[in-house]
């Protein structure tokens, strides 16, 4: 990428082919794809996901199962 050109960041698309140009200088091909990937979207309902696992839980509770996990590393 030339780095003399001033990029509209209001264009997204301008702005996505130039970041993407970035990343493959700086990593590669490979490590440009592998870096992309780890911003899937995902899917599922996260705030029902959370609702269920949280339900009835304190703010002791989930203090308590953070020290217990850090015990555990």
């Amino acid at each position: 990428m030339n780095t003399d050109t001033t990029i509209d960041y209001r264009n997204h698309n301008l702005l996505r082919k130039a970041g993407i140009e970035a990343l493959t200088d700086a990593l590669g091909p490979v490590g440009m794809a592998c870096f992309i990937r780890q911003f899937d979207k995902g899917g599922g309902d996260y705030t029902a996901e959370r609702e269920k696992l949280l339900v009835g839980a304190t703010m002791d509770d989930i203090f308590e199962e953070i020290k217990r996990r850090k015990k555990t590393k």
